[in-house]
């Protein structure tokens, strides 16, 4: 039997390895049982199945709502291939017990993924997802297939999206939107976003020119992730045919990235620094902003220049929900491009995302480059890279107990002002670059953050990690 483990969002394996039909049954039996001996006031005995475009994703979701029905589950199961904040919103404004998504987000091609989702519409936290792991093959699994079980109105065919899209046009201006006149680009990476934005839109005065649509469980050759080596085609697109933007969104449409009308890369991390300028000077809005610690410094600088609380989590977006749980957040935000939003479900929405940005062109009314370069001239460069390296999980633990224990005197010349180690090792220096160095939570990775004033810096940064990963 395979060992099946969840990670920072969920548990994802190589389809037809690991991930089989059998081991999918296994994990919503486990997750049946969970929820069964941990029911949740004022939610209904009913979960959201999803899925993404993947290869055999919709079997796989099929395979979950058999298991859930037959434990007695009431399921509604999407039709189609939606976006996993469309099924994390279905979960909260049904008041069902969780949600399934079925999607390895950003993942190669050969991955495919099961995520939680609890009743509150965010990504379950990590006491739930182990309760599901202990619960593993404590039971038989027990399945009631799919048409007896439309039969019995225990499984129902229903498309959420569109409540999503009814919730997203009151969530933002979308008057201001529609009127704008805005001529952008949406970069789907072949994923379920495909459409979304020309679906919001119809009817407006904007021009959306959706790319990569197409349903392509190999992605077009490429993973699904919103970072630059994966926009060789929409940017090319972009130089000979000018847009006001590019929005792009990941696998599952959690996530955000994008670049501006000619093509150049924008970073996450500059994506959301727009936009919490956007909340801040022209929302008026308040509260405390939360950042995962691999995120960018600038976004620390904006809060001191604002006055806002800012608020440090581990890496995973199911930290930033927690916090967002608590209440008063303005904004929540990944490295990775998941960004979260008050008024919304306590999750990553990439599609809640690119509205907003075009909200803000449509207040602004001059370029993305513009308003990038007035950050940069406020608050400083800032550039940032990652690179994921090989490295043994027995030696993990010894690794990061050197790094506390023996961080480097300065980075860049500038002397190390703190060690943070509560995920992985950080060392920020006093000018406000880092190093961190950290473990993927389920393979022989370790991955190394660097962020600089310069991009040779940040290269340095980088070469130094790697040095500091042979001391063991």
């Amino acid at each position: 039997m395979a060992q099946i483990r969840f990670g920072t969002d969920g548990w994802r394996s190589v389809i037809a390895e690991d991930f089989t039909f059998a081991n999918v049954a296994r994990v919503a039996q486990a997750t049946a049982d969970y929820w069964g001996a941990n029911p949740v006031n004022g939610t209904e005995r009913k979960v959201i199945v999803g899925y993404d475009r993947r290869f055999f994703s919709d079997r796989f979701a099929q395979t979950a709502a058999e298991v859930l029905a037959g434990n007695g589950f009431d399921v509604v199961l999407t039709p189609a291939p939606t976006p996993t904040p469309a099924v994390s919103f279905a979960v909260r404004q049904q008041k069902v017990v969780g949600g399934v998504m079925i999607t390895a987000s950003h993942n190669p091609p050969m991955f495919n993924g099961f995520k939680l989702k609890s009743h509150y519409g965010g990504s379950s936290d990590p006491e739930t997802c182990k309760g599901v792991e202990n619960m593993l093959d404590r039971n038989p699994v027990r399945v009631l297939p799919l048409e007896e079980a439309r039969r019995e109105g225990r499984i129902l065919l229903k498309d959420v999206r569109p409540a999503h899209y009814t919730a997203l046009k009151k969530l933002v201006d979308f008057r201001l939107i529609a009127r704008s006149k805005l001529r952008f680009a949406h970069d789907a990476l072949f994923g379920v976003g495909a459409g979304c934005f020309e679906e919001l839109l119809r009817g407006t005065t904007c021009r959306v020119t959706t790319l990569n649509a197409t349903h392509d469980p190999l992605f077009g050759g490429i993973n699904p992730e919103p970072i630059d080596k994966n926009y060789a085609r929409s940017a090319a697109f972009l130089r000979k045919h000018p847009h006001d933007i590019c929005l792009v969104t990941d696998g599952d449409a959690d996530r955000v990235g994008g670049m501006d009308g000619r093509g150049n890369y924008l970073s996450t991390h500059q994506v959301i620094c727009l936009l919490l300028r956007h909340f801040v000077v022209n929302r008026k809005g308040r509260g405390r902003v939360v950042k995962a610690l691999t995120t960018t410094s600038m976004v620390d600088k904006m809060c001191a220049e604002h006055g806002l609380q800012l608020v440090e989590t581990g890496v995973g977006f199911k930290y930033v929900c927690a916090e967002m749980l608590k209440g008063d957040v303005l904004l929540g935000a990944e490295e990775s491009g998941g960004i979260g939003f008050p008024g919304h479900i306590p999750e990553r929405d990439g599609i809640a995302a690119g509205l907003f940005l075009l909200e803000m062109l449509a207040v602004e009314r001059v370029s993305v480059n513009r308003l990038l370069a007035g950050l940069e001239k406020k608050f400083g460069p800032h550039r940032y890279g990652r690179i994921d390296t090989h490295f043994p999980l027995e030696k993990r633990a010894e690794l990061m107990e050197f790094l506390k224990s023996n961080p480097p005197a300065k980075l860049l010349g500038s002397p190390v002002a703190e060690v943070k180690s509560y995920d992985g090792v950080k060392f920020v220096a006093a000018n406000s670059s880092w190093l961190m160095l950290r473990g993927s939570g389920t393979e022989p990775i370790l991955r190394i953050y660097a962020e600089a004033a310069s991009e040779t810096g940040v290269r340095k940064l980088l070469q130094l990690g790697v040095s500091l990963t042979r001391k063991v």
